[in-house]
């Protein structure tokens, strides 16, 4: 990495010195890749704290004063990112590869070319003493990627005084460009799904594997993973979901307007789904509570026949709903012989505050007046579900001009991992239009 003292990036120089740092998570090893952002903030006169539940996994904040005429605004992001086992690339994803006007690495979306844009902005909001009306907090975290015990949650229970007063953030994921019937969307997350473990602990008569078993665990679990497959929880309309269906509607052509206009009325809502198919995918989540069985435990000799299995679900949860609800849903779908019990619960915002929508919406309509914002229902879960704890609504906004051919739902944590060079120019200068418009 440069070791030039005035050493300022662009964005672009920025995100290929973050994305050559090999953060996977697990493990993580993320000490390297904060100390060069620490290195940077400190080299624009900012002054930064390192906080760590590991030494070796150390999360970083930094602020700059505002006029305080407003709370602080809180902008955070993480510096770990997923796995390439078992992904063929184009280019090593940890080279930080520029070719046909992207850069490709781990991380070029999710989310260092989302932190190569914040960074960007605060220290030219530093460098540069734009006039902002609140302070500006800026968290680097670790273990985003996990369950955020050496990261988010580590430092909203044991740290929580470096976020007072602190009503609204931005993170990840939204402002970025969804295309749909012809029309160009600009998505600001403002509600996300909770996250939930869910077990189910699965009985019956263990013996010898010499001796003939029916209805042993085994074939329990069969026809209890066969029922999970074929069939879905229960239909919910939810605010966030009508919010960002209510947003497109206006703008889309007939019969794309009516067939979303259906969707949100719950006596058509899965006939629409079904009807929809692979292009109706993404929306499925938006409507019901999910679980996915990812853990399988039972057995430990080959001759003998278990007494009990363990399947550990992942559950996400839609806004307002607890794990007994979902667990009812559940238990009514795979019947009540196999026991079920919650292992966590993320919870998150029962509803968003949309105080900061209509300022993000009128930055990106001036940066793109093509593009439509409208509120965003991810169906993930990000640090937000920890941040809330203090009170804190995070806007997803991060924004990004892709190309029609770039999902960006189906690009990040894939192989081939890419991001616009002109992008990051675009969202470093949108991001640094919102510090210096943030109000209450």
């Amino acid at each position: 990495m440069p070791d030039n003292k005035t050493f300022a990036p662009t964005p672009p120089e920025l995100l290929l010195d973050l994305i050559a740092f090999n953060t996977t998570n697990p493990p993580g090893n993320e000490g390297p890749c904060i100390a060069y952002i620490d290195r940077l903030l400190k080299q624009a006169g900012l002054t930064t704290t390192l906080l760590a539940k590991d030494p070796q996994r150390p999360n970083l904040i930094a602020r700059l004063k505002g006029r305080g005429a407003v709370p602080p605004l809180l902008l955070y992001g993480h510096v770990d990112v997923v796995s390439t086992q078992n992904q063929k690339w184009l280019y090593d994803p940890f080279q930080g590869t520029v070719a046909r006007d992207f850069i490709w690495g781990r991380g070029a979306l999710d989310m260092k070319g989302g932190l190569s844009m914040m960074i960007s902005a605060f220290t030219r909001a530093a460098r540069q003493g734009l006039d902002l009306p609140g302070d500006v907090i800026l968290c680097l975290v670790c273990d985003e990627e996990e369950r955020g015990e050496y990261g988010a949650r580590f430092l909203v229970e044991n740290h929580a005084q470096y976020f007072q007063d602190v009503r609204y953030a931005l993170g990840e994921f939204g402002g970025f460009t969804l295309y749909l019937a012809g029309k160009k969307f600009y998505p600001i997350e403002v509600a996300q799904k909770q996250k939930c473990g869910i077990r189910a602990i699965i009985k019956g008569p263990a013996g010898h594997g010499a001796w003939v078993m029916r209805n042993g665990v085994m074939a329990k679990l069969g026809r209890m993973l066969d029922k999970l497959d074929k069939n879905q929880l229960p239909v919910h309309i939810t605010q966030p979901a009508r919010l960002m269906f209510e947003a497109m509607i206006p703008h889309l052509p007939f019969p794309n307007n009516l067939i979303l206009k259906k969707l949100l009325d719950p006596r058509w809502t899965r006939f629409v789904l079904n009807r929809l198919g692979e292009k109706g995918k993404a929306f499925v989540p938006m409507f019901e509570n999910t679980v996915n069985a990812t853990i399988v435990r039972g057995g430990d000799k080959i001759n003998v026949i278990p007494g009990q299995i363990e399947v550990d679900m992942d559950a996400r949860l839609l806004p307002g709903y607890k794990p007994a609800d979902v667990i009812g849903e559940l238990q009514a779908m795979i019947g009540h012989d196999i026991e079920l019990k919650e292992l966590f619960f993320d919870p998150g915002a029962e509803a968003p505050n949309m105080g900061l929508f209509l300022m993000l919406a009128d930055i990106l309509k001036e940066a793109d007046p093509g593009g439509i914002p409208i509120p965003l229902f991810l169906t993930a879960s990000t640090d937000a579900r920890f941040f809330s704890r203090l009170g804190i609504q995070t806007y997803g906004f991060i924004p990004m001009q892709l190309p029609p051919d770039l999902n960006f739902s189906q690009s990040i944590h894939a192989a081939d991992e890419r991001i616009p060079i002109d992008s990051l120019y675009f969202g470093t200068d949108c991001l640094c239009k919102a510090l210096q418009r943030f109000h209450a």
